[in-house]
């Protein structure tokens, strides 16, 4: 088979640049390496854990919040099983979905190991062995990325686990231990301290989400040790762990350099993803690998080998979902000579937890470095009408503004519903919007949205109404 572009992987970097490939009049097929189309994303990471999230929250609610409203319930419990179950229905789902795209938009799909016999030849081999070859113009690395893992931490993957046997236990864990404070490992510590688990984040910078304007960590730590009764040890440096049975020992050294010590009945280690390019054959047609054994690439995202190109977590950037899709609708329109673009610095970046974490543009750590002059405002949810009637009221958005012209150059969220409010600053900010625009726009009343118009205000001459 002869075909225009070949994309190697399903994810969403993957199966988004194939149907744009063939929405724009590519012959296109795409090729991964699993059973099911959809990459990490929708099999073992963003749907997934979003579904349990989803149920833990429902349960969490019923336990400590529905009182409040006048619900009353008895022998409320946990069906583990139930949770699980309903997760791989809607990670089905997806599947489906995926599947009826691919056939809407007659891209071929193959399922097994693709890897490079040249340039333009592609070897597929199946989970039986079997191997067939295609010829492609066109190549597109969508691989995407799996756990980091460390040298002095061994997983044996029933107690000391990644964040895909997280999503799959068949109990809730009396002691979670979670090695990371980033993204990953809050969300699904959050996931089963809601069901009764005690949580205990271990991290080695000294601050949660550490990526993130600083404000956001330190609020989203003040509310979890509130509500989930988490435990932080900051600036602590893990150095083994050891499963002794149903216990796990994990030591680490602390700020003062001492040697303590932590047990748990599960370990989460969620230190981070590093690109996947194993078994890609590369060299056979001349790849070559940038720094942190990404795949190198230019501003299309090409490789060094004309023809070839990368996306997502194998290239530069940070591994997010929609920066994959982004780039794989750039680099669709590049081949057939469209003037696609990408602003990087406006893609955002969300924590599922709840309250719900969200930041797009510069953070106030950064235009500090830059020395660049600005403004703050922020605006309290504990302020906001909406958040008091749903009792979601820890929390804030702030709006940094570049001191002179006014233009929105970061917006930085921690509160209800916040994965999908950052859209309107991240709308603005395209357009280039001055916090002023924005505080002139009409929100609806009571939302939770009228949090940015506020935080616009407050950077307009302190001028927010409603604190």
């Amino acid at each position: 088979m002869q075909y225009d572009v070949v994309v190697i992987g399903s994810g969403p970097g993957g199966y988004v640049a194939a149907i744009r490939c063939a929405q724009v009049g590519l012959k296109t097929a795409i090729i991964e390496k699993y059973n099911v189309l959809g990459g990490t994303c929708l099999n073992v990471g963003c749907i997934p854990s979003k579904a349990l999230l989803d149920s833990s929250e429902h349960y969490h609610n019923a336990a400590h919040a529905f009182s409040e409203h006048g619900i009353e319930l008895e022998n409320l419990k946990v069906n583990l099983t139930q949770m699980i179950k309903r997760k791989g229905e809607v990670v089905k789902s997806n599947n489906d979905g995926i599947t009826y795209l691919m056939k809407k938009n007659k891209i071929d799909t193959y399922f097994g190991l693709g890897s490079f016999v040249n340039k333009n030849t592609i070897k597929i081999t199946d989970a039986e062995g079997k191997e067939q070859q295609i010829e492609t113009k066109k190549t597109i690395i969508a691989t995407g990325s799996k756990p980091t893992t460390l040298p002095f931490l061994p997983l044996d993957k029933k107690r000391i686990i990644t964040s895909t046997e997280a999503l799959s236990l068949t109990e809730i864990p009396k002691n979670m231990i979670i090695i990371g404070g980033g993204v990953i490992g809050l969300e699904l510590g959050s996931v089963y301290a809601r069901l009764g688990a005690k949580v205990q984040v271990i991290e080695y910078m000294d601050s949660i989400i550490p990526t993130m304007d600083r404000a956001l960590g330190k609020e989203l730590m003040r509310i979890l040790k509130k509500t989930l009764k988490f435990e932080f040890f900051m600036s602590h440096k893990v150095t083994g762990a050891t499963n002794e049975g149903e216990v796990v020992k994990v030591t680490a050294e602390n700020p003062k350099g001492e040697t303590v010590t932590f047990e748990g009945d599960y370990v989460l280690v969620s230190v981070g993803r590093k690109p996947y390019t194993e078994g890609l054959g590369l060299e056979n047609a001349g790849v070559q690998l940038g720094e942190r054994g990404m795949i190198a690439v230019n501003d299309h995202l090409e490789t060094n080998v004309p023809g070839i190109f990368a996306i997502g977590d194998v290239v530069r950037g940070a591994m997010l979902a929609h920066k994959a899709e982004e780039e794989g609708v750039l680099v669709a329109e590049h081949i057939v000579g469209q003037k696609p673009h990408i602003n990087y610095n406006l893609i955002p970046g969300v924590v599922y937890t709840w309250p719900e974490v969200a930041g797009v543009g510069f953070t106030e750590e950064q235009l500090k470095e830059q020395g660049r002059a600005y403004k703050s405002g922020s605006f309290p949810f504990k302020a906001s009408g909406r958040a008091k009637a749903s009792g979601d009221t820890d929390g804030f958005v702030k709006v940094l503004a570049d001191k002179e012209t006014d233009e929105i150059l970061g917006v930085h969220m921690i509160g209800p519903r916040i994965a999908d409010l950052i859209a309107e600053a991240v709308t603005a900010m395209e357009f280039r919007a001055s916090a002023e625009d924005v505080a002139r726009m009409s929100h609806a009343h009571p939302t939770y949205a009228e949090a940015m118009k506020e935080a616009c205000l407050a950077a307009t001459e302190n001028r927010a109404l409603h604190i």
